[in-house]
């Protein structure tokens, strides 16, 4: 996927083609820069584990081949200057793109392993377990939302364009139209792409927020306590489940990332009201750790000196 990632860059140099609004290889650009982060998030959090076992790696290897197959349909499309998704223009289209469909249900079922198989081991301290276990649940809510963009549209129905094409990224307008820069993501409608986006990553975004937790905890000493750690990530793991819950539902409603209405913009309040307090509540000093803190420092107090 590096490897494809590098040809996609290429791709977008060369190869000035633009299909429904965007550069012809900007998707194959970004769907393989996510299959990396995927790939390797999966493969560290695996190799955590404390003994490796058979169904991990057939769920593994599964979840290589399912990408494979993926980006390949993806990558020839782009090379045919055909769309990969949502056409079903001739049999050889439709047939790819129910392929493309079969896949990502393969690569769900095997992530779903994976989580399963990781729910039933220790990977670290509980932090780190529940960073991991909590960030895949969240990832595989956001991966099941991708289905909703399968659904046609009802401009595609009241324009008879089911015979050419089903389903859309966008909502309340039609594809193409004007895109964030780097994302591609509907600037004057909604576009499900998003909760899509904010879901997958969670699977790095958690274990990354703990990373940071961690390398903070030589200058503030209450981040050492792995209680208050555990506390932190599980608020950041329901911060993430409430911001996704959000981006889906503003979506839903066509309405574009940038241009929150007034209800969004509460909803968003309230979010980062709850979180803050729940960031404060999780740094309070656990119940034990005083007790533990005093008994180290009396113990320290009543050790004899060293004697030469």
């Amino acid at each position: 996927m590096a490897a494809l990632a590098v040809v996609a860059a290429v791709g977008l140099i060369v190869d000035d083609r633009v299909l429904v609004g965007a550069p012809i290889w900007f998707k194959p650009l970004k769907f393989a820069v996510s299959f990396v982060a995927y790939g390797l998030t999966l493969a560290w959090m695996l190799s955590r584990r404390p003994t490796r076992g058979r169904a991990g790696q057939w769920a593994a290897h599964t979840v290589v081949v399912a990408g494979t197959i993926e980006m390949a349909i993806i990558t020839g499309q782009a090379i045919r200057g055909r769309r990969s998704h949502f056409n079903i223009e001739t049999p050889l289209d439709q047939g790819l793109f129910v392929v493309m469909g079969l896949t990502i249900v393969v690569l769900w079922t095997a992530t779903l392993v994976i989580a399963l198989l990781l729910f039933r081991a220790r990977l670290g301290d509980r932090a780190a377990t529940w960073a991991i276990r909590l960030g895949l649940l969240i990832a595989l809510a956001g991966l099941l939302l991708g289905g909703l963009m399968l659904a046609p549209t009802p401009q595609q129905q009241a324009a008879g364009q089911l015979t050419t094409v089903v389903g859309a990224h966008s909502v309340g307008v039609p594809d193409g139209g004007p895109a964030m820069p780097l994302t591609g993501w509907n600037t004057t409608g909604g576009d499900l792409r998003i909760p899509h986006f904010v879901g997958m990553h969670a699977l790095q975004a958690l274990p990354l927020f703990l990373y940071g937790i961690e390398a903070l905890s030589g200058r503030f000493a209450r981040l050492r306590h792995e209680r208050v750690r555990l506390r932190l990530v599980l608020v950041a793991a329901g911060f993430l489940t409430a911001l996704l819950a959000l981006v889906t539902w503003q979506a839903l409603r066509g309405q574009a990332l940038i241009h929150p209405d007034g209800a969004t913009l509460s909803a968003l309040g309230a979010i980062g009201a709850a979180t803050a307090i729940g960031a404060y509540a999780a740094l309070r000093r656990p119940a034990d750790a005083h007790t533990q803190d005093d008994r180290a420092v009396e113990s320290a107090t009543l050790a004899p000196e060293p004697t030469a």
